[in-house]
């Protein structure tokens, strides 16, 4: 099983705004309440700075280079970070659709695109880093042009663009998380910094194959070519947690996409994923969660 595929299912990412930013002069822009949304950015031309709410150091960017910003943190772009910064969405309320906001004449050119993500799952996004830098000229170029493909889906409208502009979206943040792999190991803990251990993402795979079993550090440490010992070591030095307790949140996820399917019941969740009771499934839910399946399925609006 591919863990990574499982989990970009899970977030399903939709295409919601792309736009373009043609700046000139002196100019800053702060885009608050990013909670839920992967940002995919490409720089056409010029330089700006990027600074994100509590990283320490910002980000000087160039022409060409390429960053997703799959956390959900609020940022800052500018020429100048030390400027008062306008909310993006006065900016760029004139360019939806595909269009350009032009700041002071323009000059840097940079465009990007806004996905939401399945609310269930979001929790997923925390093990990302805060930034991926898309440094390799291969995947800035297929960024790029994804970028100006979903531009171009907007401005046209033309049929089945709203299905283009999804399946865009997947593959952008698909190939952005390929890069950030091939790249060396990303900063940080979480499912993806494991998932550029080879024996690690085996076990990552056999927990996604088979969620509902009752599996034993020692299953997964066959599955990946471990001592029980040292899986357990390297699982917890890598993702931040143990193997059992990674496989309970992963089971939350499925849980959380299954209680938004009309109709689905408890009796029919806990079973599918290895709880013995519907009380045991809950128990599990509502500390993992933070609420109740039920509360969870009533907000979703399936109850």
């Amino acid at each position: 099983m591919d863990p990574l595929s499982d989990i970009l299912r899970l977030l399903r990412p939709k295409s919601s705004i792309t736009a373009g930013l043609d700046a000139g002069g002196d100019w800053a822009i702060r885009f608050d309440d990013q909670v839920g949304r992967i940002k995919c950015y490409a720089l056409i031309r010029g330089a700006c700075w990027l600074a994100l709410e509590g990283e320490a150091a910002p980000v000087h960017l160039q022409a060409g280079e390429c960053f997703v910003l799959p956390r959900g943190i609020s940022f800052r772009l500018a020429s100048d970070l030390s400027l008062p910064a306008e909310t993006a969405a006065e900016v760029f309320a004139p360019a939806r659709g595909g269009g350009r906001a032009v700041l002071n004449g323009g000059g840097m050119l940079l465009v990007g695109s806004r996905f939401e993500v399945d609310p269930g799952a979001r929790i997923l996004l925390q093990s990302l880093p805060a930034i991926l830098h898309l440094r390799s000229v291969r995947a800035q170029s297929g960024l790029r042009w994804s970028i100006e493909r979903l531009m171009a889906e907007q401005r046209e409208a033309r049929p089945g663009a709203a299905f283009a502009a999804d399946h865009l979206a997947q593959m952008m943040l698909l190939e952005a998380m390929r890069a950030a792999l091939e790249s060396g190991p990303p900063a940080g803990q979480g499912w993806f910094a494991a998932l550029a251990d080879p024996q690690l993402r085996l076990a990552l795979g056999a927990i996604h194959a088979d969620p509902a079993r009752s599996w034993t550090l020692a299953e997964l440490g066959r599955a990946a070519g471990l001592s029980r010992s040292v899986l357990a070591e390297r699982f917890h030095r890598s993702v931040g947690e143990t193997p059992m307790r990674y496989l309970t949140r992963w089971r939350m996820a499925l849980a959380a996409e299954e209680l938004r399917i009309p109709g689905r019941t408890l009796a029919q969740i806990a079973p599918a994923l290895g709880y013995g009771s519907e009380a045991a499934f809950s128990t599990a839910f509502t500390r993992v969660m933070g609420k109740s399946p039920r509360r969870y399925a009533s907000e979703a609006g399936m109850l």
